[in-house]
């Protein structure tokens, strides 16, 4: 049954708030609240959503919530989904990234975070768990997963060549037997085009306006990269760090490399999508070119712009396609290649995290074409395995919720530092 409005912003807020652990614990969550409790979308509706959304540059997670949000109530309600996915982590990191600013290092945000990366890991083995059990559905699948994981832990090869080479393998491989008496696209192409012209306007005419209204300024400058990284970059945040190490750091200069690393650590163990790391870096070069804090408030609000109005772009672009797409079947089969590579997506993803966690060193060392992630262990952290261990016994076995979770292990991150 379609919820009210009302109620569906309800869950939309808990999903924002209690979204933490990345893409794979996110989705989790969406899966579990939107499948399995409320029973708002069915199985095939969510996984042909998820597929279709790891085809497009930007925060996969905050997409699918869009796109859920669109399917219950139109445009506006993708936008309370995606906003309310969005604002509760960035408002946190706003808040971080000024005291960052005055401060530098904040020793009890810090003994915080260190409870909550544990748990995190945890979040993710049962979102991976999850993901995996819905989406390996035929032995093909099994190893399209484990390829694609391969390809990207190991190989490092790019994220749209992984993807592309599954949907490939799954369309040729066919999907379920469909009806031939599908039913037609319930939009038209210019509809469509009328839909794409008016989000390319919202998204970009402020951005012009503001560089017209204050020339040379560096907000122009954020406002322009973090637009065409919102086109280019796939993959996420990892895929994002690649090329803002690239660019902010060596070309613009805005931070460094360690601060770099900080960013992403506030975006990993904050709720909402791991990339609002970019709303990190907009506020430290708008801050420091600025001399102020409002000046790095300006400079966050611009870039959480470019970054997340394009996303409204292509789901509300492509929602409508979603559901005609699923009724071909061999479209059906690249959907469920993609599907199963996400596993292996999300399998590297979590591994990456993990060594970064439970280790403070992690040097990236290469073998010919082999990439290989190499712990110092010397900085193995006993803290993040004790800490985990509590929370896999309060999620796993005692089947506590992620909040009640979260709580006890950011208590216990400042119990152990203390010591």
């Amino acid at each position: 049954m379609t919820p009210t409005l009302g109620a569906a912003t309800r869950e939309w807020a808990r999903i924002g708030v209690l979204s933490f652990g990345g893409p794979a614990a996110q989705i989790a969550l969406m899966h579990r609240i939107v499948v399995d409790e409320r029973r708002w979308l069915t199985e095939r509706q969510f996984l042909d959503a998820l597929s279709f959304c790891m085809l497009l540059p930007g925060p996969e997670a905050m997409q699918l919530a869009t796109y859920a949000g669109w399917r219950l109530h139109g445009v506006l309600g993708g936008l309370i989904a995606g906003l309310l996915f969005v604002l509760p982590g960035a408002l946190v990191v706003l808040g971080l990234a000024s005291l960052y600013v005055v401060y530098g290092d904040v020793p009890l945000a810090e003994a915080i975070f260190l409870g909550i990366k544990a748990a995190v890991l945890v979040i993710v083995i049962e979102a991976l768990l999850r993901v995996a059990k819905r989406a390996l559905l035929r032995s093909f699948h099994w190893w399209i997963a484990g390829a694609a994981f391969v390809a990207i832990f190991f190989l490092a090869l790019p994220y749209p060549l992984v993807i592309a080479v599954a949907a490939l393998v799954g369309a040729l491989a066919g999907g379920d037997a469909v009806s031939e008496d599908a039913p037609p696209l319930a939009v038209t192409p210019g509809r469509t085009l009328g839909t794409v012209a008016t989000w390319l306007a919202i998204w970009l005419v402020p951005l012009f306006a503001l560089d017209w209204m204050l020339p040379g300024s560096i907000l122009g400058e954020i406002g322009r990269f973090f637009s065409v990284l919102a086109t280019v970059t796939f993959g996420g945040a990892y895929a994002v760090l690649a090329f803002m190490a690239q660019d902010a750091v060596e070309g613009y200069g805005w931070l460094t490399a360690g601060e770099m690393m900080d960013g992403l650590g506030l975006a990993e163990t904050t709720p909402g999508p791991l990339i609002l790391v970019t709303e990190f870096v907009g506020f430290l070069a708008a801050a420091r070119d600025g001399g102020s804090l409002a000046m790095g408030f300006a400079g966050a609000v611009v870039t959480l712009w470019a970054t997340f109005a394009p996303c409204f772009l292509w789901i509300f672009a492509g929602a409508p396609y979603i559901d005609w797409i699923g009724t071909r079947p061999r479209l059906r089969g690249a959907l469920a290649g993609i599907t199963a590579a996400v596993v292996g997506v999300i399998l590297n993803l979590s591994l990456w995290f993990a060594l970064h966690v439970v280790f403070g060193t992690v040097t990236r060392e290469t073998a010919g074409p082999l990439v290989l992630w190499t712990p110092e262990l010397a900085s193995f952290d006993w803290r993040v395995v004790l800490i985990a261990g509590v929370a896999a016994l309060l999620l796993l076995r005692l089947h506590k919720g992620i909040a009640l979770t979260l709580a006890v292990c950011a208590g216990l991150g400042v119990l152990l530092s203390a010591l």
